[in-house]
């Protein structure tokens, strides 16, 4: 399953952002997601620059496995999860 979160529609408001990206992250962890694809858009880069400095806080890079940046698209991320099938849990991978 891949979830998707396309900020263009609050790509100013700093704080529905923020709740944004914690509500997506809770919800792949819900549903097991593999794979969050984050849409920042291209722009001038800040959007983009604000969402990494999100994923890269202690309590929220603790809930993903990594992040990848698109090669062909650099107006999108997806943030890797790998979940424990047994517990439900997020697995603890190497990579981070």
């Amino acid at each position: 399953m891949k979830l998707k979160l396309d900020l263009h529609d609050i790509f100013n408001k700093g704080h529905e952002i923020d709740r944004a990206l914690r509500d997506i992250i809770d919800e792949a962890i819900q549903k097991k997601a593999a794979t969050v694809e984050i849409i920042p858009g291209k722009g001038s880069g800040a959007l983009k620059k604000k969402v990494l400095r999100f994923l890269d806080q202690r309590d929220i890079k603790q809930l993903y496995h990594r992040v990848e940046k698109d090669g062909d698209n650099w107006g999108r991320l997806f943030v890797h999860f790998k979940h424990d099938v047994s517990t439900g849990r997020r697995g603890r991978g190497r990579g981070r």
